[in-house]
């Protein structure tokens, strides 16, 4: 697990390593990725139950 201590280190080579200008820069850019990828996994749901149900027609497995 990690703990504080190495949090704080992890973050303190981040900032020696970019400088403090890029780091709100990089912070923003993984901001809209995470965002993105949350927008497609939304997306994909509904598309991967579509394809589960047309498959079970497929298949003439389907339960009424």
């Amino acid at each position: 697990m990690i703990g504080t201590p190495e949090i704080l280190i992890i973050c303190a080579v981040i900032f020696l390593i970019f400088g403090a200008g890029a780091i709100p820069k990089l912070a923003r850019s993984i901001g809209k990725a995470r965002n993105e990828f949350e927008k497609g996994l939304k997306e994909s749901t509904p598309k991967s139950k579509n394809l589960e149900d047309s498959n079970e027609d497929l298949d003439g497995s389907e339960t009424k």
